[in-house]
């Protein structure tokens, strides 16, 4: 597991975790919003107009309407993004990261018009006369790239695993099992034989079951929200200035939060706002490609709304309870996991400012500053408790306090074999430290007008989010099968794709994490060179727009 865990890491340093990759992203999205003159803004009112049916016409060719395809492509985005990703990235970057989330939405609702646009104007029928689409076919019948459309396809099935199947599935086992105590592979079994239900009946149903689920979820999640919100009113302005003073500076530690740099907080702020909205990303055009539309412009527009109501909206009300709640600095017991666990040698306290800079350098991977040295050798331990007293226990990216060491549930007595700071014997740790993801955000949601029924409501936001999101990034990966092998491997991708999602239930979160930041950079970076290789056309595609509907609609302004 250590050394799968080591390759990871270096692939994503490669990639999503990059310094270069949030420039691209963002780079791309700057880009296309002054290129095309702020589309984002000029366009919202149309976009609205068109998602209510406006303009539509008798016969237009697809096999969802724009509010179908709208919500199987927000049922796609919103999801463990808006609940764990948030709380993932404030517990790495602080309040900054908020920020910069809130400008990848800005910025990718422009790339998003752009990606989606091209996408419908080169969608194709299949062999069973369902409308396909998506970049891929982009690159292929515009570009004439196929080698660079099978390396997307493929991305885009390992995406559909990485982005929309384990990290679903293990943050609902995850937020169940830590709110009801039900077993995590219990949680898995049952949602996964939902899952089949639902899949299985293919494009049609997963409209269906989208376009349902995704009202009831929002608004059961923007009422938990405000319920934190109106108690902390005075701390919500409060995290208003510390979201844009600290956007270029970094945000200083405070609490058991050993603090953040800029590059730290821009770097996760842009990757968690990517995974949340997935501007840029490639997959929210497959779903719209469905839609019926006589004019690709008018679905482009379409989903424009989808990074305003994911990240600006959602992923707002998620960060402005956490941050007013300050359950970010907040220390609270919880079970240890393996992959966020390390021991390094001597006695460090994030009270004193000079060791907690020692700390904040060890673990914001800055080499050359770094003296904190993992620890090697034994330790002893005497019912549950470590004695000795020249180690620092770290976990969550903090100083653990009252650590327990257990084995099969009993307080373990013995010697703990720790080599380059991981403990390499089969014990369970628990104590206090930060804690992340879901966790964090659940414990936020109790500090409001429900008191500890509030993390009843990010349970049940949780199971209808996630959910929802892995039924869209089925089709998107059913979509790339049918791209790279016909419509015949759809059925055993499907039962792939269950029993991914029953297996991720029981996998270890902060893994799971990692796996997906690294799927979403191979979808990304080829999509976003067939967009700014296809600029001029996508502008002159707007202006054709514009001449056919002025034609059409004389009276009505843009």
């Amino acid at each position: 597991m250590e050394q799968l865990t080591n390759i990871l890491n270096l692939i994503d340093s490669w990639l999503g975790s990059a310094a270069w990759f949030p420039f691209v992203l963002l780079g791309t999205g700057i880009f296309f919003t002054l290129y095309l003159k702020f589309p984002q803004i000029r366009f919202f009112g149309h976009a609205l107009r068109i998602i209510r049916g406006k303009y539509d016409r008798e016969g237009d060719e697809g096999d969802a309407s724009h509010f179908q395809a709208f919500s199987t492509a927000i049922s796609g985005t919103v999801g463990t993004g808006n609940i764990g990703g948030v709380a993932l990235a404030i517990y790495l970057g602080g309040p900054a990261a908020l920020f910069w989330m809130w400008m990848t939405a800005f910025f990718g609702m422009t790339t998003k018009f752009v990606e989606v646009t091209l996408s419908h104007k080169y969608r194709e029928v299949d062999e069973q006369g369902h409308i396909v689409g998506g970049p891929m076919y982009v690159m292929e019948r515009r570009l004439n790239m196929k080698w660079l459309a099978i390396f997307f396809a493929v991305a885009t099935v390992v995406s559909s695993f990485g982005s929309g199947n384990l990290p679903q599935s293990n943050n609902i086992a995850s937020g169940i099992e830590t709110t009801f105590g039900v077993p995590a592979w219990m949680t898995g079994a049952a949602l996964a034989t939902l899952l089949a239900l639902v899949v299985l009946g293919g494009i049609r149903r997963i409209v269906q079951v989208a376009e349902k689920i995704v009202p009831l979820m929002a608004t059961i999640y923007v009422v938990g929200a405000l319920s934190v919100i109106v108690t902390h009113l005075p701390e919500v302005g409060e995290s208003f200035v510390a979201v844009f003073a600290n956007a270029f500076t970094g945000t200083a530690a405070t609490g058991g939060f050993l603090g953040a740099s800029f590059a730290y907080a821009f770097n996760r702020g842009v990757g968690r706002g990517l995974f949340s909205n997935e501007a840029g990303q490639g997959s929210a055009p497959i779903a719209h490609a469905a839609a019926r539309a006589h004019e690709p412009v008018s679905e482009g527009m379409v989903s424009i709304l989808e990074p305003f109501l994911d990240t600006i909206i959602i992923c707002s009300l998620t960060g402005l309870v956490i941050l007013a709640s300050g359950v970010w600095t907040e220390k609270f017991e919880n079970d240890f996991q393996a992959f966020d666990t390390e021991v390094i040698e001597g006695i460090y306290s994030e009270h004193d400012a000079a060791q907690r800079q020692l700390l904040f350098q060890h673990l914001s991977f800055s080499l050359d500053a770094d003296t904190v040295k993992p620890y090697n050798g034994n330790l002893s331990v005497i019912h549950g408790r470590i004695t000795d007293d020249d180690i620092t226990l770290i976990h969550n990216r903090s100083v653990a306090e009252d650590v327990v060491v257990t084995k099969e549930g009993a307080p373990y007595t013995g010697s703990l074999t720790v080599t380059n700071g991981n403990i390499a014997d089969d014990v369970s740790l628990r104590g206090k430290s930060l804690i992340h993801s879901v966790d964090l955000t659940s414990k936020a949601f109790t500090r409001g007008l429900f008191g500890e029924y509030g993390q009843y409501i990010v349970s049940i936001g949780l199971v209808l989010f996630a959910f929802s999101t892995a039924v869209a990034w089925s089709y998107y990966g059913d979509r790339a099968m049918t791209y790279l092998f016909g419509v015949r491997s759809v059925v055993p991708y499907r039962v792939l794709y269950v029993a991914g999602f029953f297996l991720a239930a029981i996998t270890d979160t902060s893994l799971v994490w990692l796996v997906s930041a690294i799927t979403i950079a191979f979808m990304t970076l080829p999509n976003l060179l067939t967009i700014l290789l296809l600029h001029r056309e996508m502008k002159q595609t707007i202006d054709d727009y514009w001449t056919g509907f002025h034609a059409e609609y004389p009276k009505e302004e843009a």
